[in-house]
């Protein structure tokens, strides 16, 4: 099928800080975000969307019915419903790798401020507990180096390996989780063993049937009571009210949580309204770093240059 001028539409373009760019002449629609009521209208003379979190059910797929091309601008692609793109002759890529060092960075930095208790300390600096100690520090929770301390990787991707790399660089034993059906490899544990053996556990596998609340109640109380528990996947991984529980009752030391089941999240979101000391919350930005964004907009130009270059020589 020889298309001349693909028509390309972004539908949730505003997830992203840098915008895309074509050639001039480009059909190219961006918009901001798209409803669900929305959607039937904006894709019906697509060739190409890009989506990052818009979801493309088996619905959504037959209201387009040129459509050649998804691009999904995420390294993901739990959003599409490949099986029924592919049965329909249309090609799904994501764009793996483009955010491995932001979000392997955001693990180390947020680790960094829950094993130091940062929160706590730079709010001791201003309510005046350090202004009326009778020393020249403040002495409060326990602060705890990284160097000799074991990370626990459940992932071993390219973001899982990244962060094994940095925690490696900081004198951190690092351990993968095992993954079921394969030979363990000599850093490979078994999950429930990982969880009791790692001072930090960092989440790095996809949202799956196996997946969906893989960090049980039961699996949180294997990890240690000084153990940390980082998530920069998927929020389902992990049930928020059990994760709660065990931070409130001290079997787990800490929690940093970039996603959340639902986003954007309700404002009364039981994780946003905790104000606990030992977790800390942002907003699905592991990924955000502005070298991170500019290969992910390089990575869906060249796919759908590339796309638009074969369609016209076909």
């Amino acid at each position: 099928m020889t298309i001349a001028s693909p028509v390309v539409v972004f539908l949730d373009a505003a997830s992203m800080a840098r915008p895309l760019r074509f050639p001039a002449g480009t059909d190219y629609r961006p918009f901001e975000s798209t409803s669900e009521a929305q959607l039937p209208a904006r894709i019906g003379d697509a060739h190409v969307i890009v989506v990052n979190k818009v979801r493309l059910d088996q619905a959504a797929l037959a209201a387009a019915p040129r459509l050649r091309l998804i691009c999904v601008a995420a390294a993901g692609t739990d959003n599409v419903d490949v099986a029924e793109a592919q049965a329909r002759g249309i090609e799904v890529r994501n764009a793996p790798g483009y955010g491995n060092h932001s979000v392997a960075e955001h693990v180390i930095a947020a680790t960094l401020a829950l094993r130091r208790n940062l929160l706590v300390y730079s709010q001791a600096a201003v309510d005046g507990r350090w202004s009326t100690s009778p020393h020249f520090c403040w002495h409060g929770p326990a602060i705890r180096d990284l160097a000799d301390s074991t990370m626990g990787i459940v992932g071993r991707g390219r973001i899982g390996e990244a962060t094994a790399s940095l925690a490696r660089g900081l004198g951190m034993k690092v351990v993968f989780a095992a993954t079921p059906g394969r030979e363990k490899a000599a850093d490979e544990r078994d999950l429930d063993n990982l969880l009791a053996e790692a001072d930090v556990v960092s989440l790095h596998v996809p949202l799956t049937d196996e997946t969906r609340g893989l960090i049980s109640a039961q699996r949180l109380r294997l990890m240690k009571p000084t153990a940390l528990l980082v998530n920069t996947a998927r929020g389902a991984l992990v049930d928020s009210g059990t994760l709660l529980d065990a931070l409130g009752s001290g079997r787990l030391g800490g929690a940093a949580i970039d996603v959340l089941e639902t986003e954007p999240p309700q404002p009364h979101h039981m994780l946003l309204t905790a104000k606990m000391p030992n977790l800390l919350v942002t907003p699905h930005v592991a990924w955000a770093s502005e070298s991170a964004q500019a290969r992910l907009a390089g990575m869906v130009q060249d796919a759908i240059l590339g796309f638009a270059a074969s369609r016209a020589a076909a």
